[in-house]
This record gives C-alpha cells, sequence and structure tokens, in this order.
C-alpha cells in the first residue's frame, strides 16, 4: 500500500540628544588688548588682562557622550526585550494540519468502536499473524536504511513500516521495504508539540492501514536495531522471561502468552521535572494535568494497539501539551506526553522502561551522546544490549552516519547473531 498520497525590520534607532557646549569666547579690542565683551565696563590695568581658561574636562566632547551612555544604560534595559527577542518560543499547531489530524485520528479511533467491526475479530479469521509496526520518525535522509532493510525480512506476514518525513527537507527515499511507506507528513521542529502530532500521525496511519498491527516501535533515523528481527518478534509476542519487571503469571495462562504491556519509560522525578512543568506558564497545565500526575520518560517506545487507540483517542491532555511553550530551554513535550498519558489513564499496562539504549553521559543541549564510527565495534553492541528490566534492549541511538560501514561489516557476525 503506497501511504505517500498527496494530501526583521531593523529596530529603531536609539537617538541620543545631542549635548550642546556653548562656546564661550573671549573678546579682543581692535588694538589687541584682551577685555571682557561689551558689558565691561572701564577696569583698572590690573584687572585687564584677562587669562583664557581652559574648559573644564567635564564638558569636553568625549566625557559628555560616555556620560550621557551611562545616564542611558537603565533605559536600554528596560526597551531591550522590545528588540532583542528572548529564547526563541515553541512552534504551534497550524489549524489546518490540526484539523487533518483530527480527521485521521477519528478513522483511526472507529476502529475501537465496538458498533463496527473490532479488529481483533478478524485476526483469528483471516490473518491470525500479529505484526509490528515499525514508526519512522525523520527530519533528515535514514541513514541506516541499508541496515535496516537486512534486519527485516523479505516476507513482511510479520511487520509493517512506515515513515514520516519532513517535508521541508529533501529526503532520499530508500527502497526495498521502505518502498511506498511514506505517510502524509507535516513539518516538525525540535521542542514544539509539532513533533507529539507527528507521532500520532504515525500511529493512527498504521491502526488505519493494517489491523494486524499489534505492537507500534518508534524510531528516528539515528536508531539501530540491536537483534535480529525474530529476536525482537519473539521478545515481544512469545517470551514468557523477557520482561523482567512482570511476573510470568501475570502474562501467561497455561503456558500461552495471554497478555502484552508497552515498553515507554515513564519518570516521576526528575532534576528539572518543575521548570518543565511550568514551561508553558506557571500552572497553565491545570486542571487536567496537575503536577504530581506530569510525568517524562524516553520518546522511543514499543505501544500495544490498545495504547495507540488511548493516543489517537486522547483530546483532553493535547490540548494541554499542544499549547507553545514560552522558551526552549525548558520544552521537550515529546518526552512528557505519552507518558504522562498513560501513566493517568493504565499504568498497569506498562513497564515504565524502553526497550531504545541510550547513551546521556556527556550531553549537549538535549541531545544525547553520539556514537561515531571509530566506536563501532562488537563489544559496543554486547554493551548496548545489557538491561535491568528486561533480556536485552532491542535498539539503540544515537550513532553519526559514517557509523553505517563499520556496523555493516559487523552485522551478520554479531548484531543478527542472537
Amino acid at each position: 500500500m503506497n501511504l505517500s498520497s498527496p494530501r526583521n525590520p531593523n529596530s529603531p534607532p536609539f537617538h541620543l540628544p545631542s549635548a550642546t557646549i556653548p562656546d564661550l569666547h573671549h573678546h579682543f579690542s581692535h588694538s589687541g588688548t584682551p577685555r571682557f565683551s561689551s558689558t565691561s565696563s572701564h577696569f583698572p590695568a590690573a584687572f585687564r588682562l584677562v587669562i583664557p581658561l581652559p574648559l573644564p574636562s567635564m564638558f569636553s566632547t568625549p566625557f559628555v557622550l560616555s556620560f550621557s551612555l551611562l545616564l542611558s544604560l537603565p533605559i536600554l534595559f528596560l526597551l531591550a526585550p522590545r528588540f532583542i527577542p528572548s529564547t526563541p518560543q515553541s512552534i504551534p499547531i497550524a489549524s489546518p494540519d490540526e484539523h487533518d489530524d483530527l480527521f485521521l485520528f477519528n478513522r483511526a479511533a472507529a476502529g475501537s468502536n465496538p458498533n463496527n467491526p473490532s479488529a481483533f475479530s478478524r485476526l483469528s479469521s483471516t490473518n491470525p499473524k500479529l505484526k509490528i509496526a515499525f514508526l519512522f520518525l525523520t527530519n533528515s535522509d535514514l541513514h541506516f536504511a541499508p541496515l535496516w532493510i537486512r534486519f527485516f525480512p523479505n516476507n513482511s506476514d510479520l511487520y509493517n513500516l512506515y515513515v514520516h518525513a519532513d517535508p521541508s527537507v529533501n529526503i532520499t527515499r530508500p527502497a526495498g521495504p521502505f518502498l511506498g511507506r511514506f505517510i502524509v507528513s507535516k513539518r516538525t521542529y525540535r521542542g514544539s508539540p509539532t513533533l507529539i502530532s507527528a507521532m500520532r500521525r504515525l500511529i493512527a496511519t498504521a491502526i488505519i492501514d493494517d489491523p494486524a498491527n499489534a505492537y507500534f516501535a518508534l524510531l528516528s533515523q539515528y536508531c539501530i536495531p540491536l537483534h535480529s528481527f525474530s529476536y525482537v518478534y519473539n521478545s515481544l509476542f512469545s517470551s514468557t522471561t523477557f520482561d523482567s519487571t512482570s511476573s510470568k503469571s501475570e502474562l501467561t495462562h497455561l503456558g500461552v502468552r495471554i497478555r502484552f504491556k508497552s515498553f515507554i519509560e515513564i519518570v516521576s522525578k526528575e532534576r528539572h521535572l518543575w521548570q518543565r512543568y511550568n514551561a508553558r506558564g506557571r500552572l497553565t497545565m491545570m486542571p487536567e494535568v496537575p503536577f504530581e500526575k506530569f510525568r517524562v520518560g524516553s520518546q522511543f517506545f514499543v505501544l500495544t494497539r490498545k495504547h495507540a487507540l488511548l493516543v489517537v483517542n486522547d483530546r483532553m491532555l493535547w490540548r494541554k501539551f499542544k499549547i507553545p511553550c514560552k522558551t526552549s530551554d525548558d520544552c521537550y513535550p515529546e518526552e512528557h506526553y505519552f507518558p504522562t498519558l498513560l501513566s493517568m489513564m493504565d499504568l498497569n499496562g506498562c513497564t515504565q522502561y524502553t526497550l531504545t539504549r541510550v547513551n546521556w553521559t556527556g550531553t549537549a543541549n538535549g541531545h544525547p551522546y553520539t556514537y561515531r564510527s571509530s566506536e563501532v565495534s562488537p563489544k559496543l553492541i554486547h554493551q548496548l544490549r545489557k538491561s535491568n528490566y528486561s533480556d536485552s534492549y532491542l535498539f539503540a541511538r544515537k550513532f553519526t552516519p559514517d557509523c553505517l560501514k563499520p556496523l555493516m561489516g559487523i552485522a551478520k557476525s554479531v548484531i543478527f547473531r542472537d
């Protein structure tokens, strides 16, 4: 199915009033004898000699200009906000985009309406195989597409691909399983609710496209797989021990897997949580999202279909999270919307951890550590797999594009060898 169908003036100058310094003249008589001007009387000779005094240094032009600038500093501080922009605000959601999304979300949500044919009722009759929907969110080329192409099996009975690519960027579209999998996309901006919209757009499209999509894994162009496809699939759908935080009896019945959880990080205590909560203005999130229910977590998750439907059905929390932040310093809405929503709606249905490994040591401007090509090795892959909550991490980020060559070199012998 092809998813890509169309659908300063300069600030006014500051004018400082010029200081007019009176020109003091000493008048001399035609005879050359210095005397005071016409107002002078006949003075004794002793007083007729007038010695010209130098202008006081305080009246010199450089001093007056410096003094005037000094006096104007408070005014400059007062007026500066009008002429010098503060930290840029996050980008609001455009109304046409909002309307398009609402139409899409309503279509996706219709699948959960009990009056309509149930998506899951068709699984047992026509297509019993559950699928993983891989959702790629990107604003540049899919640098590791060759690695992902080797990751995905030739038979697509067990997975689907969906790509949301920023339309403002000229992106090379890979072939293979990526062919025809680019969805109708809107422009995205870092630190803005447009990222939430893009992620919801991916989820909604995947829900509509195939009722067999049971898990929804969000990835970026900087993500790589840490295992083979069969390992990932069996870990999510078959294994009764993969999730270390859930008991076997909780997920199985008579040895058969009957319950699935979403793998999404949900953190309730974080150093900058209060500042992030008030990023849109103090108490703007009230009353829908009180601070004690505000959460944070990685935006790279693997959601069940149940939770995917919760995401596209939500209107209440979205009304708050779509409000642009006043400054970008504490604005990472995509790291809060999904953890907060699922924490409030179905915390027990979430593992509260992510399956995407990321290194936050030495971070800069909100970006995680980025691995370079010289760091890629079998040892690194084995280290990235280690998890305290599951048998293994399934994905990892963030890698520079030049890591592709060394990764392809160890793909068969290390990455896809479980």
